[in-house]
């Protein structure tokens, strides 16, 4: 296993990697929105959304991948009214065929976030 890592995306902030590359599968350890000029949550879900996307791009890119690599996501929101937004930012940063994925409805993220995503791509 190879971690994976870039300046482009906020450090671990716990005992684990950005991403794990084994293989050819890249593993990318969930993504929040943290503002990287204050090093807080950004501010609302959208803003927070596009972050988690501009984050899992440098990481694919650090990898030599991006986001046609991707095969599965998995999205946590604080709250599921924020579902159809989510739909609306996630369908920009795909094109058919989409990865597979699941969006859950959690009590709790890290910092307090409104969304959390990790992903799965592959060579």
């Amino acid at each position: 296993m190879k971690s994976i890592t870039t300046q482009s995306a906020p450090a671990a902030i716990g005992p684990y990697s950005q991403a794990a590359l084994m293989n050819d599968t890249l593993f990318i350890s969930g993504q929040l929105g943290i503002d990287p000029k204050t090093g807080n949550m950004a501010e609302g879900f959208e803003a927070q959304a596009r972050l988690v996307f501009q984050y899992i791009k440098a990481i694919l890119k650090a990898a030599d991948m991006d986001m046609s690599n991707v095969v599965k996501a998995s999205v946590f929101l604080k709250d599921m009214n924020d579902f159809g937004q989510l739909n609306e930012i996630y369908a920009r940063q795909f094109s058919a065929p989409y990865p597979a994925r699941e969006a859950i409805q959690v009590a709790r993220l890290p910092k307090d976030g409104l969304v959390e995503i990790s992903v799965i791509a592959m060579r």
